[in-house]
């Protein structure tokens, strides 16, 4: 008979120590999470990665933004198809962008701005599927995130997570699919803009100080010990490691400090905006700048189907004077050259104004913004037709959009990953590097 923990003839594992002492206070969120980096240098790929971008920051707008009233505005199209905002110019000769973009219009020199991303994907759930995996979806597999995928390739560094979600996961498709649970975003579970923020799983449990943290740390040193010399396996300390990162991530200062972003000052939370868009993408700028891999942060609702130019006018100003000091704050820093700036969303709306003043779902055409992390800056790729209903030229798939990202962070976009069924499948299928985005 299967013995349990309350049998006499139980005898604790390895894996029953996981649940004593400091991780078993703290829970297993972050211990599952570091599983990434041990299974990472066993398959001998830490340390990988030579692209441009040593960073991304995924700045997702969830509902399907308009891109009318957005980065492509039709000027000279009927009133219908127009719809309700003016256009106002850029830094870019020739280009305009809706009128409450008023800040990013001014760093329009400094970003790429697509106009001609295109899938298939109506529903929310499907073209949120493609953006974050640059896949269709299938009934057959759960494909996994760009931010999962740098996890697994790339691993952690200075401490931090590889992947970090801003302020939760409100998606599925931001998750690991068939690679995984232990290549998972670490979510905050709070919200920066929040007066009561902070980070699940970074303080110590209550009753626990410094010096008991250290004792039990070096508690669960011994019995690894233990368990390690009688399983005699050469790679069970590799494997097993992930909990070293976890007590690593609780004690490092820097690790902490990263998440502090009361630490910055008042002026700089001001221009960035007292507000959900303005402080996630301040937060995404100090994880970045502190070694993390891959951010992804949410805000606002883009499903307009009713009075755009009352909800526009709500969501925009907040994320253009967010996304504009973020991109000037990362080039004053010198950082931008390594970011990787990514304005995404899952799709367009329809190109003329509905009975309720808004518009409705249209994937056929949207726009979408880069910056920073070795693209362009000052360029507008691709057009939608004159009423914003169809690709004009250089339509962008979401497979040569995912490869071009993949690239720039330096993973092959063609490697195969195995499946757990021992089905290998792409990073990107049928996917290219678009040069033309490239500086």
């Amino acid at each position: 008979m299967k013995s349990s923990r309350s049998h006499p003839a139980w005898q604790p594992s390895r894996r029953d120590f996981l649940y004593v002492g400091l991780l078993g206070s703290v829970g297993m969120t972050m211990t599952d999470l570091f599983r990434s980096e041990a299974r990472a240098a066993s398959s001998g790929l830490l340390g990988a990665g030579a692209g441009k971008a040593k960073s991304v920051i995924n700045i997702y707008l969830p509902g399907g933004m308009s891109h009318q009233e957005s980065f492509d505005p039709k000027i000279t199209a009927p009133i219908e198809y127009r719809g309700p905002l003016e256009a106002i110019k850029t830094k870019i000769d020739g280009a305009y962008f809706s009128e409450n973009l008023k800040e990013t219009a001014q760093i329009a020199d400094k970003i790429t701005v697509i106009r001609s991303m295109t899938h298939g994907e109506a529903a929310h759930e499907r073209g949120t599927h493609s953006m974050f995996t640059g896949y269709r979806p299938s009934p057959a597999i759960q494909y996994p995130s760009l931010g999962s995928v740098v996890s697994h390739e790339l691993g952690p560094r200075a401490d931090l997570p590889p992947y970090i979600i801003i302020p939760n996961q409100t998606t599925p498709y931001a998750g690991t699919g068939y690679l995984g649970a232990a290549f998972g975003a670490f979510a905050l579970g709070s919200d920066p803009a929040t007066d009561n923020y902070s980070v699940r799983d970074l303080t110590l449990p209550s009753g626990i100080d410094a010096q008991r943290f250290a004792e039990r740390r070096e508690m669960r040193s011994v019995v690894d010990a233990h368990f390690s010399a009688l399983e005699k396996s050469d790679a069970l300390d590799g494997m097993d490691s992930f909990y070293q990162r976890a007590y690593a991530m609780i004690s490092s200062e820097k690790a902490r400090a990263a998440f502090d972003i009361k630490a910055e000052p008042k002026k700089l939370r001001d221009d960035y905006g007292r507000n959900a868009a303005g402080q996630r993408m301040l937060l995404a700028r100090r994880l970045v700048e502190a070694g993390v891999r891959f951010v992804s942060l949410t805000y606002g609702g883009w499903d307009h189907h009713d009075n755009i130019k009352r909800a526009n006018g709500t969501q925009m100003p907040n994320f253009d004077k967010a996304f504009a000091t973020l991109i000037r704050d990362l080039d004053q820093r010198g950082l931008l050259d390594s970011t990787l700036v990514i304005v995404n969303t899952e799709f367009g709306r329809t190109p003329k104004i509905n009975s309720t003043a808004g518009r409705d779902h249209w994937p056929k055409v949207f726009s979408i913004a880069l910056a920073g992390g070795g693209v362009k800056r000052g360029y507008i790729h691709g057009s939608s037709d004159a009423t914003g209903g169809e690709p004009d030229s250089d339509a962008l798939s979401v497979e040569d959009y995912a490869a071009t990202i993949y690239h720039q962070i330096g993973i092959d976009p063609a490697k195969t990953l195995m499946t757990p069924g021992g089905r290998p499948q792409f990073i990107v299928k049928d996917g290219h590097v678009v040069r033309e985005l490239l500086a």
